[in-house]
């Protein structure tokens, strides 16, 4: 029953906490949540940019949507292992919605709870260091490459 109880106030976390970013007020989309002994795997949709930014240059929109991105993987690493004490690691993958078509996975990364990097200005060394991979090209996310294993709970 704690692991139920657990993954629930992760679940609750993850919509609660994370509800709004800082540079967008739009939520995380959970897509899949998976616990196993010791090891949890996590997949959720990035937050598009704000509609408030409509007028506001496309770089720094692309900009604004990495670091929003690279933040809340941060994030969720830490509510995941604040929610659930027996998770000792966990591979976590982040998609961006396509306005067409499959969703696209831009960061994944197995991270440990271990892992304690030392304090670093940049958001994008901080997230390399927790351990996850992206591909940054002009201070946006490039996709990693398409996945097929992606399904929503609902299929």
């Amino acid at each position: 029953m704690k692991w139920i109880f657990a993954a629930a106030e992760f679940i609750w976390k993850f919509r609660q906490q994370l509800r709004f970013g800082e540079r967008s007020r739009l939520p995380l989309k959970l897509v899949r949540m998976e616990l196993r002994e010791g090891y949890a795997e996590c997949d959720w949709i990035a937050r598009r940019t704000d509609p408030w930014d409509v007028d506001v240059a496309g770089v720094v929109r692309d900009q604004n949507e990495t670091w929003q991105a690279l933040l809340d993987a941060i994030s969720v690493r830490e509510v995941l292992f604040a929610s659930i004490p027996q998770v000792q690691a966990a591979r976590l993958k982040v998609y961006r919605q396509q306005q067409a078509g499959e969703p696209e996975l831009i960061i994944t990364g197995t991270v440990s709870r271990e892992d304690q990097p030392p304090r670093v200005s940049s958001l994008a060394m901080r997230a390399q260091l927790y351990g996850f991979q992206f591909f940054l090209e002009d201070g946006s996310l490039r996709p990693l490459g398409i996945s097929k294993t992606l399904q929503f709970a609902t299929e």
